[in-house]
């Protein structure tokens, strides 16, 4: 998986978006705060495409309407707007298209500035891109690629709002819990990813090893023109990697790992290869 899956490209003309604090908003009248901002929001280069050619599926989404816009338009955002939801739906189910047997998750877990009509909008573009594609929820045990396979489907979308028990292709929010170390520090998110592994693998959910690390504001501060990218992931990502690299998937292992910039390593391929143990297993066992 990715996370910001979305944050490869943000709009610098566009208002701060209302998942930023209004001192910050203020700042932003400030051009060049702007560019400072999308340094630190961009947490990928890949766009949707590149990263499901890359071996990406789980998808990790925070959306906004465009406050003060006519209409119920629905963007991605992260400190700044990025491109219309529609648009990235779009580009995903081409994709699906091309791939009958392939299989991704769509994480919508932060809300801004949306009250009930934006979430109808949202769920009928969401509806309208996939489909008979979308797979309803079910026991999380009965999902295999067999079973997504015989029903022809090809879309888990979970949905941290209230509304999503009022469709029966919503999954709610806690069927992917996503615990979030929240630190600068790599031996802290280590030991966290440790830790919480237990609670992330209960039975009947899905769960997300966010292998990612945080920026302070004052990480920002002093390494305002650096952004995240060179100043918390390229030093970081080989640890995290030789972290991945030792997890074991499957019941009390990990399920879904995501991380920045997803290309700078081969993050995917390495999770990937993990499902091999998997394999072993099954062989050993029969």
């Amino acid at each position: 998986g990715s996370h910001d899956s979305f944050s490869y490209w943000v709009d610098e003309k566009s208002p701060v978006g209302p998942d930023q604090a209004t001192a910050i908003k203020r700042l932003a009248r400030i051009s060049l705060v702007k560019k400072i901002m999308k340094k630190w929001s961009v947490t990928q280069n890949l766009t949707f495409k590149e990263q499901l050619e890359g071996g990406i599926r789980y998808f990790d989404l925070r959306v906004s309407s465009k406050p003060g816009e006519v209409g119920q338009e629905i963007y991605f955002i992260h400190g700044l707007f990025g491109i219309k939801v529609w648009d990235g739906l779009k580009e995903i189910n081409t994709f699906l298209e091309q791939h009958p047997k392939e299989v991704i998750f769509l994480d919508f877990n932060h809300f801004y500035a949306m009250d009930d009509s934006h979430h109808y909008f949202l769920i009928n573009r969401i509806r309208s891109a996939f489909g008979s594609k979308l797979c309803s929820v079910e026991c999380v045990e009965y999902v295999t690629l067999k079973y997504m396979w015989e029903k022809k489907h090809q879309v888990l979308i979970f949905y941290h709002y209230p509304l999503y028990e009022e469709y029966p292709f919503l999954w709610p929010g806690n069927k992917m819990p996503a615990p979030w170390a929240n630190t600068t520090n790599v031996h802290k998110l280590l030991q966290f990813l440790e830790t919480t592994l237990e609670e992330r693998s209960r039975y009947g959910t899905f769960h997300v090893s966010q292998a990612i690390l945080t920026p302070r504001v004052k990480t920002i501060a002093r390494h305002l023109v650096r952004g995240l990218k060179n100043t918390l992931v390229h030093r970081n990502l080989p640890m995290i990697l030789n972290w991945v690299k030792a997890q074991k998937p499957g019941v009390m292992g990990v399920n879904i790992i995501t991380s920045d910039f997803v290309e700078l390593v081969d993050f995917a391929a390495t999770v990937i290869a993990l499902n091999d143990l998997l394999l072993e297993e099954d062989e050993s066992s029969t």
